[in-house]
């Protein structure tokens, strides 16, 4: 067959129902071959938006996103999204066209080496150079991005090898099952005996926690142990936000109530973390501490990460392990740590949850999740968002302000259902993210939050809503300025540069779209609009609303005042 052909049945039996992409003169081919298969092709606007897409399929299936790009410009349009689907551990596989082997060696119209651009951003990436590997660098590619930790990699198909006959025939993907490594006795026994000597434990669950071994693993440990938990922002839902062991979420980037358990932890459990979230040196403070690591790879070498022992293994196993061989015999009751979560419970709206009625006057501070004004105050927005999403739907938070709010302020129940870029951590996210979450998740209502900054950045990926009929909503919140930005200067400089910007008519663009569009008058307005949005389910809709981020600056007042005590 020919070799595109050949690709294409490699990426079949490797279980691709779908790429997200744009058509180029050096793909030709393997647009041409996708005609005879059973693998949809979304045509985005923009190869950024197709590794968006790709990256939240991944993380959302635990199956490779793939994007597809062209040669030059499609190929450096696709390394954004690739490289934050590589940070934050994502399985991703981005295919790029190239042009003919006979023209790569010298100066050439659009030609670069690809390659060597993904290599720093890829768990692998290679050329195909004779047609009869294909079957070969498929599987490599999958296997690759799926296996612990996950991540992207990348394949070249020169437009010259792609026309050419081929006798091979794709690699069967249940030939074998890779099984991951169990933990090592030794080291389950001296973690064990670290426990048994605590006093203040404290868990630190991170990204790898939200595989759903994992978090079921996680949560019988909590509960075996009652040892309390902090989630980073990309683990958000590891742990049920109503049990009382949760610290919530940890990483904000100032002091804040979470902070002050680590300063008083004398042991941290770090299971599934990545440093490049939340770095030790914010929470290797205080007394000092013991550190147990499990995860799927060795610890990061840093000085402030110093661990006693390592459970390199899977995650659930070692858990699963843990779990075992503790037997109930442990249970930790930290009335502390139960007084820090309190805080944060008041101060979103969730007192009901906890015994204390007032922990002290700094939940007074904080505006309250059912503040009438307008515009509105970010904690009542995610209150009410809350509200109108069941526990298993979707929210996918771009990058910005929102993001720190998110964070904090809005309860997960499940993995996967509050989904956070913060390795890579780019803008621009939020609307190809909740677009392919919406496609992977058809049942699930999916909310795609943006402040108008990041929309800005993918808003042209609203005509492919709308060509594919996704009924996802996007939620704009509407502040004319890079939000984050502006409130780092702030707190750093005490006076702002190049943050603010003119916005078009954000409901008259969506509507120019093809979206149907509502806009937010009154803070009594939110659910009403929202309602409309969410019950439309034959194509996308846009919700936008004026957010009063003067917030931003009375929580780090709030946390400055925490630091000073």
């Amino acid at each position: 067959m020919k070799a595109s052909d050949l690709f294409l049945r490699a990426l079949e039996e490797e279980g691709v129902d779908t790429i997200f992409g744009v058509p180029g003169e050096e793909n030709a081919d393997m647009m041409i071959s996708l005609i005879d298969s059973p693998i949809r092709f979304i045509m985005t606007r923009h190869e950024q938006g197709a590794a968006f897409m790709a990256d939240v399929h991944g993380r959302l299936t635990g199956q490779p996103g793939v994007c597809l790009g062209t040669l030059g410009p499609g190929a450096t349009n696709l390394v954004t999204g690739v490289a934050n689907g590589n940070f934050d551990r994502s399985p991703v596989v981005a295919i790029t066209g190239q042009g003919s082997t006979a023209r790569l060696h010298k100066e050439s119209h659009q030609n670069m080496d690809v390659v060597a651009m993904f290599r720093p951003i890829t768990k692998w990436a290679d050329s195909v150079r004779n047609p009869g590997n294909i079957p070969e660098m498929v599987h490599k590619a999958f296997r690759r991005a799926t296996t612990e930790k996950p991540g992207a990699c990348h394949i070249e198909l020169p437009e010259d090898i792609a026309k050419m006959d081929v006798d091979a025939q794709p690699i069967p993907k249940g030939k074998y099952k890779l099984r991951r490594p169990a933990p090592d006795h030794k080291s389950i026994a001296q973690a064990i005996d670290i426990l048994r000597e605590a006093k203040t434990p404290v868990i630190l669950a991170g990204n790898g926690c939200i595989r759903k071994r994992a978090s079921k693993q996680l949560r019988l440990f909590v509960q075996n142990t009652g040892i309390m938990c902090a989630q980073t922002f990309m683990a958000k839902g590891a742990l049920d936000f109503e049990d009382p062991a949760n610290l919530l979420v940890a990483g904000l980037g100032s002091r804040d109530h979470v902070s002050a358990a680590f300063e008083q932890a004398d042991v941290v459990i770090a299971i599934g973390y990545d440093l490049i979230e939340w770095h030790p040196s914010n929470w290797n403070r205080g007394i000092e501490k013991k550190i147990i690591h499990i995860d799927f790879e060795p610890a990061e070498v840093d000085a402030k990460y110093m661990c006693d022992v390592e459970i390199v293994s899977d995650v659930a196993a070692a858990l699963w392990e843990l779990n075992q061989q503790l037997e109930n015999t442990l249970q930790f009751q930290n009335e502390v740590f139960a007084h820090l979560r309190a805080h944060m419970l008041h101060e979103m709206g969730f007192a009901h949850l906890c015994d204390m009625e007032h922990p002290d006057a700094d939940s007074e501070a904080a505006a309250k999740p059912y503040d009438d004004s307008f515009p509105m105050k970010p904690q009542r927005i995610l209150r009410d968002l809350r509200d109108m999403l069941n526990r298993d739907d979707i929210l996918i938070s771009d990058v910005g302000a929102h993001k720190m709010w998110v964070a904090r302020q809005y309860p997960a129940y499940e993995p996967n259902t509050c989904l956070i870029s913060n390795g890579f951590c780019s803008m621009g996210i939020a609307v190809p993210g909740a677009i392919a979450a919406k496609m992977a998740m058809p049942d699930k209502k999916v909310v795609g939050l943006c402040g108008d900054g990041g929309f800005m950045m993918n808003v042209q990926e609203l005509a492919t809503a709308v060509q594919y009929k996704v009924p996802a909503v996007f939620l704009i919140w509407e502040d004319s300025g890079f939000g984050l930005i502006e409130w780092k200067q702030t707190n750093q400089f005490h006076r702002t540069s190049n943050v603010h910007f003119e916005n078009p008519e954000l409901r008259a663009l969506g509507e120019a779209f093809g979206v149907r569009s509502f806009e937010v008058t009154s803070a009594a307005d939110f659910k009403i609009q929202m309602a409309k949005a969410l019950a439309i389910t034959d194509g996308p809709s846009l919700v936008v609303v004026k957010v009063d981020y003067s917030e931003n600056v009375k929580l780090t007042q709030r946390l400055g005042r925490l630091l000073a005590r």
